[in-house]
């Protein structure tokens, strides 16, 4: 399995350190741990970065957002950059919570 086919299958949020703001040109990300800035210079990855939280993983926030399967592996790549930079964090999900659900 490929990183992008990993990442496509994972979920993931928005860091609780980054704030978002909006541009014309699409978004600035700054993180207030590391205090690294980062442009998002298009609109459907400020969108993707924004539903990841809704969604239960990647691919169905790029379905949902409404990328083209064909431009998935770029959109990995962005977010692959934005998890190097702490922007984006693995979803973290509580073992109590999957047992009171009945999954464990």
């Amino acid at each position: 399995m490929s990183e992008t086919t990993a990442m496509l299958d994972e979920a993931w949020d928005l860091s609780p350190a980054v704030a978002l703001r909006p541009e014309p040109f699409g978004a600035m990300a700054y993180h207030f741990g590391n205090r690294k800035l980062t442009f998002l210079k298009r609109m459907p990855l400020v969108e993707v970065v924004r539903a990841l939280a809704d969604q239960p993983d990647v691919r169905s926030t790029l379905q949902t957002v409404g990328v083209p399967e064909a431009h998935w592996p770029g959109y990995v790549a962005a977010l692959q950059g934005l998890a190097a930079t702490d922007m984006i964090r693995p979803r973290v999900t509580s073992q109590a919570n999957t047992v009171q659900k009945g999954v464990a």
